[in-house]
């Protein structure tokens, strides 16, 4: 099987057509993943085998509005999401800004090894700016990068204040799969800041091409397997166990349904809690029954 990231900025005038095409094709396979499609482009991630997702691919080709779309394609043993989703948005990643135009204006795209090139150079008169969500960068990001405190993306415009005082400072941003740098460096670019720049590809790209060098953590995705590995060559672990303080890059959800708090817990605080996050989570009734990890089949 083959997971497919990708995203594509782009303008859709027959945005109900292309909705319905895409579910139409979309439903001859056996697909699970998120897929949403708005005026301003299309985002997903979906899973499924390599004939469909090859012919999932060349069937976005075909429209001459997403010929030149790009595919971050990887290997999994299962679906990585329970069903699929296919929707319609205003935005495909929000901001609450459709003014802006990222296929029109954004950042000047570094490949990897530029953008590592320019990391490992004196930071004096640059930045390298996480724009995505505190959860997500809480758990792996760059050496040296500046974080936000954003719980929400939406939230970017209100903590650009907090980034540099000094526009003319080199601003080079960075998210997961790129889709997010496009529209924070188009959002800087409107705001004055003069000299932008994007991780073409995102960390995934990055570390493919580089091997992850000097990021530090996991990188956190947005489907079952929640975090994946990234640095090959000098890894770092930034995270502690949210109740022992042990070392641990474990994320998972409290199985509490009412709760399903997302935290980063060890093996053995997982266990003596039965998968929830707390006592009082465990101690309620008609919970979900948990298996030990070391239990489970692995996938």
């Amino acid at each position: 099987m083959l997971v497919l990231l990708y995203y594509y900025y782009t303008d859709i005038k027959d945005l109900d057509t292309i909705f319905e095409e895409h579910k139409n094709f979309c439903n001859k396979y056996d697909f699970k993943g998120r897929i949403i499609i708005a005026n301003e482009g299309l985002n997903g991630t979906i899973s499924g085998s390599n004939e469909a997702c090859n012919k999932y691919m060349n069937f976005l080709k075909s429209y001459n509005i997403f010929c030149d779309i790009k595919f971050k394609i990887d290997s999994c043993n299962n679906h990585l999401f329970p069903k699929l989703s296919i929707k319609k948005r205003n935005e495909i990643v929000s901001l609450y800004r459709t003014d802006l135009k990222p296929h029109k204006k954004t950042g000047i795209r570094l490949s990897p090894e530029e953008f590592y090139n320019v990391m490992s150079d004196d930071l004096e008169d640059a930045i390298i700016l996480d724009v995505r969500s505190k959860y997500e960068h809480n758990l792996g990001k760059f050496k040296n990068a500046k974080i936000l405190n954003l719980n929400n993306f939406r939230d970017l415009s209100a903590e650009l204040e907090n980034i540099t005082n000094d526009k003319n400072k080199k601003i080079l941003t960075y998210c997961t799969g790129g889709i997010k740098c496009e529209k924070a460096s188009a959002l800087l670019l409107e705001e004055g800041f003069k000299n932008v720049y994007q991780l073409n590809g995102g960390i995934i790209n990055y570390g493919k091409e580089m091997n992850g060098i000097d990021f530090e953590g996991k990188c956190y995705v947005f489907d079952s397997r929640l975090a994946v590995d990234v640095n090959k060559i000098n890894p770092k672990n930034i995270t502690k166990c949210f109740i022992c303080k042990v070392e641990s890059d474990r994320i998972t959800n409290c199985i509490y349904t009412k709760c399903n708090l997302q935290t980063i817990i060890c093996l053995d605080c997982n266990n003596k809690l039965k998968g929830c996050c707390s006592e009082e989570c465990k101690n309620q009734p008609n919970n979900l029954k948990y298996i030990p990890f070391c239990q489970k089949t692995q996938i």
